[in-house]
């Protein structure tokens, strides 16, 4: 999803559309992303004469790990975003995200790798709260309602009897 500017040009008056899949295969970059489906790129763009305007839809699901359990947990996205790409470092305001063209290449996958990247949440639980759990571990167990039973502590079994009238 590159483009140079001389290519930019040709689809001023006519507008540009797309509907691509994007791999990631950098995934060891990214923080906490264990896997990322394809990713579908669909929009429009806007182009003038040296501000290019991007209206993006990215869809796909990664994976990341659940907080608790580090089990896989499947995260779906749909961001729906509008990028502005300027050639010269000017003043321009507007509810988008602007971006200054280093060169005479504009990329979108930088972006849409930012964009996915803020996707990702601080925590994030599976939907079964058992699932993976550790159950046991040295010098605890996770016992049920069901099971719970009463025991005296050896120790203080005589005192059990203190009230037991005879």
């Amino acid at each position: 999803m590159k483009w140079s500017i001389h290519q930019l040009n040709k689809y001023r008056s006519k507008g540009l559309t797309f509907d691509e899949t994007v791999q990631f295969d950098d995934l060891q970059d990214w923080p906490e992303v264990r896997d990322l489906s394809p990713v579908k790129v669909s929009g429009k763009a806007d182009l003038g004469a040296s501000k290019y305007t991007f209206h993006l839809r990215i869809q796909g699901t990664m994976i990341l790990p659940c907080s608790r359990t580090l089990v896989d947990v499947p995260l779906p996205f749909d961001i729906q975003t509008t990028e502005v790409f300027l050639a010269s470092e000017e003043a321009y305001e507007a509810d988008a995200n602007i971006h200054y063209l280093q060169g005479e290449v504009l990329d979108l996958l930088p972006v849409i790798k930012e964009n996915i990247l803020l996707e990702i949440p601080m925590q994030i639980f599976s939907e079964a709260a058992s699932d993976g759990a550790p159950t046991q571990g040295q010098g605890w167990q996770v016992i049920s309602e069901d099971e719970k039973t009463e025991k005296i502590d050896p120790r203080l079994e005589v005192l059990a009897k203190f009230f037991d009238k005879k």
